[in-house]
C-alpha cells in the first residue's frame, strides 16, 4: 500500500503508473508471514526493467517460497526522484509501497557499465550508505550479478556479494542462507564467510588487491578462507530448471512487451568480440515441448498476443522447425505474433520464410559486424558476403522490404577500407531488392545500418585488446556515412564518449570505485541515456582521482598480465582466449562448436556436458 506522501506526489510526475505497482500478476504477501524480504532492483526505468528476462526468472523463484517475498525496484526518472528527495520519501518496493532499507536483501542486476551510477543513486535514495564499509549490520546486504559481475571490481567497494553466473539455484542458497544467519544473529561477517564458501558466491572484501608500479594488477590474495578462484554457477538441465507461469504484465508500455521464451543458453559460434557468446557457454538446449508449453501458458496467464524466442543465435536451436510448427499450430489460430531476433544469415532457410510469412510480418534483422569478409575472419563470424545477400534475397522474395544489418566499427585489425565495405555490402543488399523478380511490388527497400562502436570485454579473445580513442572511431563513422550513396540506406552509430567510458568500466579494476563515487556525487546518473550523460562530468572525475582513463581503455595489454578479473572463473580457459586472439591477427577462423569442439574449456563447469557436442 503507498503511503500518503506516495500518493501525493503521484500525479505531479510524467508517467506515474511506473510507480504505483498493482499489475496483474504481481504477488502480494503478507510481511509477517515472510522470513526474508528481497527489493530486486533494476538499475535503469520501469519500462526497461520490465523488459528483462532475468527479473521476471528470479522474481518467481523467490515468490513460490513461503518463507521470502521479492519485490520489484526500478529507477525512478529525474521528476519524480526530485519530488522524493523534496519530501523525504524514501526508494520503495511496488508491491508493498515499503521502504527498502528495511530490507533483508538488496538485489542489482548490472545488465550494462553505465547502469553504474544508478545502483549508487538507487543505495542513496534508499537511504542506505553507498560504500560496503560504512554498511555494518548483517542486512541489508547488498548483492548484484548479470553479465557485468563478470568483472566486478570497478564496483567491489558498494556490493557485499556478487552471484557470478546463473541465478536460479545460487538465488535460492543466498535466500536459505540469509534466513539462517538471521535466526542466528550472526554478524555480518559470519554471513559473508559462509556466502564466500559456496559455488558462485565473490565477496570482494575478502581479497586483497595488489598493483605494480605501472598500476598494472600484481597479485590478488583471498583471505578469510574465500576460495582463490570463484567459479561461476550454471543450470545443467534446461528442461528441470524452474520457469514461471506467470509474467508481471505491466500497467503502462514497456520496451518488450511480450512473452519471453528462452530456448537455449550459450552460443556455438565463438565470435570473438562477443561476450555472452563465451560467459554463458556450455550450450543447454531446452527441448521443443518444454518451449511450446511454456509459451502456451504465458499466453493464457498474461493476454500477451506476441511471443519472442530468446536466444543468443536463435536460428543455431536444433529443434526450431519442430518448435515453430508445434506453436503454428495454436498462434495462427489465435492471432498471437512469433519474433525470431537473433538469427543467423548462414542458415536462413527456405523453410524458416515459410514459416515466418504465416505470422504477422516485421522487419528482420541481421548482423554480418563487418564489412569485408578479412575482417569477418578476424573476428571469426564465419559469415560469407554471398550468405548475406541470399539471405537478403530469400527475405524480399518472401515479401520484406525493410532489413536491419548491425555492425561494428573500431573492431581489431579494421582499416578504412573494411569501414567502407560496410557501405559497401549495404549497397549489395539494395541492388539485391531491385533484381529480384519476386521482390513486394510497388515499395521501395529500406536497409538501415547500425554501426555500434566495438569495446573489448572480459572473457573474449579480445579482452587484451585497445579499444579505439573516440578520435579514430568518429573519423571512421564520418568515412562510413560518406561511402553511402543512395538514401535507401539510413547509417545510425552510437555517441562515442559513452562507448569510452563503456570500455574503460568493462575492464576496469578497484581503483574505479572512487572515480564512480565522485562521478556520481557530482550529478552523473543515467549514463546510457544520451540526453543524461555528461562526460565532462566524468572526466572531472577521473582528474579528482589522478586516474588516466585511457590507461584502462586505449591500452593493449600483455598476455601475462594479471587482469583484475582473472580470480573469477566463468569456464572458458584462458589459454583458449590467447589462441583465439592469435589466429585473429592471422585473419585465422574456428568452426563453430557443432562443426568441430574447440576445447574452450566451459564444459567443465558442467560436469563435462555440453549440448553442443550432441549430434546436430
Amino acid at each position: 500500500m503507498l503511503s500518503e506522501k506516495i500518493q501525493k506526489i503521484l500525479p505531479l510526475v510524467q508517467k506515474p503508473g511506473r510507480y504505483v505497482g498493482g499489475e496483474l500478476n504481481s504477488v502480494i504477501k503478507n510481511p509477517a508471514d515472510v522470513s526474508v524480504r528481497y527489493a530486486f532492483c533494476f538499475p535503469d526505468t520501469y519500462e526497461i526493467g520490465m523488459s528483462h528476462l532475468g527479473m521476471k526468472i528470479l522474481y518467481s523463484v523467490v515468490n513460490r517460497r513461503d518463507d521470502a517475498w521479492c519485490e520489484r525496484v526500478f529507477a525512478p526518472a529525474d521528476d519524480m526522484e526530485k519530488l522524493m528527495r523534496e519530501n523525504e520519501i524514501p526508494l520503495w518496493a511496488l508491491e508493498s509501497g515499503d521502504p527498502i532499507k528495511d530490507f533483508d536483501l538488496i538485489g542489482f542486476t548490472l545488465q550494462y557499465e553505465l547502469s553504474y551510477t544508478n545502483v549508487l543513486n538507487m543505495l542513496d535514495l534508499a537511504g542506505l550508505p553507498i560504500f560496503v564499509a560504512d554498511r555494518k549490520e548483517l542486512t541489508p546486504l547488498v548483492v548484484a550479478g548479470g553479465p557485468c559481475a563478470c568483472n566486478a571490481e570497478p564496483m567491489a567497494d558498494f556490493i557485499d556479494v556478487f552471484m557470478l553466473g546463473e541465478g536460479e539455484e545460487s538465488t535460492e542458497t543466498l535466500v536459505e542462507v540469509i534466513k539462517k544467519h538471521k535466526m542466528l544473529g550472526s554478524d555480518k561477517k559470519t554471513l559473508l564467510r559462509d556466502l564466500a564458501s559456496r559455488k558462485g558466491f565473490y565477496v570482494p572484501s575478502f581479497y586483497e588487491v595488489e598493483y605494480n608500479t605501472d598500476g598494472t594488477v600484481k597479485r590478488v590474495t583471498p583471505q578469510e578462507n574465500a576460495p582463490a578462484k570463484v567459479e561461476k554457477t550454471i543450470i545443467s538441465d534446461m528442461d528441470k530448471v524452474y520457469y514461471p507461469e506467470k509474467f508481471v504484465v505491466p500497467s503502462i508500455e514497456i520496451v518488450h512487451d511480450r512473452v519471453t521464451a528462452e530456448i537455449f543458453r550459450g552460443c556455438i559460434r565463438g565470435c570473438r568480440f562477443c561476450q555472452a557468446g563465451f560467459i554463458y557457454r556450455p550450450i543447454r538446449e531446452k527441448s521443443a515441448e518444454t518451449v511450446d508449453a511454456q509459451c502456451k501458458t504465458l499466453c493464457e496467464t498474461s493476454g500477451y498476443d506476441e511471443i519472442s524466442l530468446c536466444s543468443l543465435s536463435t536460428s543455431d536451436y536444433t529443434q526450431l522447425q519442430p518448435l515453430l510448427n508445434s506453436l503454428l499450430d495454436w498462434t495462427v489460430k489465435d492471432n498471437t505474433n512469433i519474433a525470431l531476433p537473433s538469427l543467423r544469415v548462414d542458415n536462413f532457410s527456405d523453410e524458416l520464410v515459410e514459416k515466418l510469412s504465416l505470422v504477422r510480418r516485421s522487419g528482420l534483422t541481421f548482423a554480418p559486424e563487418a564489412g569485408t569478409q578479412r575482417l569477418r575472419d578476424a573476428i571469426n563470424k564465419n559469415v560469407s558476403e554471398e550468405e548475406v545477400l541470399r539471405t537478403a534475397n530469400k527475405a524480399f522474395a518472401g515479401g520484406w522490404s525493410a532489413v536491419k544489418l548491425y555492425f561494428m566499427l573500431g573492431l581489431p585489425t579494421e582499416t578504412l577500407d573494411d569501414v567502407a565495405g560496410i557501405a559497401e555490402l549495404a549497397q549489395k543488399v539494395v541492388d539485391e531488392f531491385y533484381r529480384n523478380p519476386d521482390r513486394p511490388k510497388g515499395k521501395g527497400v529500406q536497409v538501415s545500418v547500425s554501426a555500434s562502436s566495438f569495446v573489448p570485454k572480459p572473457f573474449t579473445p579480445f579482452q587484451w585488446e585497445p579499444q579505439d580513442t573516440m578520435e579514430e572511431l568518429e573519423a571512421k563513422q564520418k568515412h562510413l556515412r560518406e561511402s553511402v550513396k543512395t538514401k535507401k540506406i539510413h547509417i545510425s552509430t552510437h555517441e562515442t564518449p559513452t562507448s569510452f567510458l563503456e570500455g574503460i568500466l568493462a575492464r576496469g579494476d578497484r581503483k574505479l570505485s572512487a572515480v564512480i563515487a565522485k562521478a556520481w556525487e557530482s550529478g552523473c546518473k543515467f549514463d546510457s541515456w544520451d540526453d543524461q550523460f555528461d562526460f565532462d562530468k566524468w572526466k572531472q572525475a577521473f582528474n579528482e582521482c589522478d586516474i588516466d582513463p585511457a590507461f584502462y581503455a586505449n591500452r593493449r595489454r600483455s598476455y601475462d598480465e594479471v587482469l583484475p578479473w582473472d580470480h573469477l572463473d566463468y569456464g572458458v580457459s584462458k589459454e583458449f582466449l590467447i589462441k583465439e586472439n592469435k589466429k585473429a591477427h592471422l585473419n585465422e577462423t574456428t568452426p563453430h562448436c557443432r562443426i568441430k569442439c574447440a576445447g574452450c574449456g566451459s564444459n567443465r563447469l558442467n560436469g563435462g556436458k555440453c549440448d553442443a557436442m550432441r549430434k546436430a
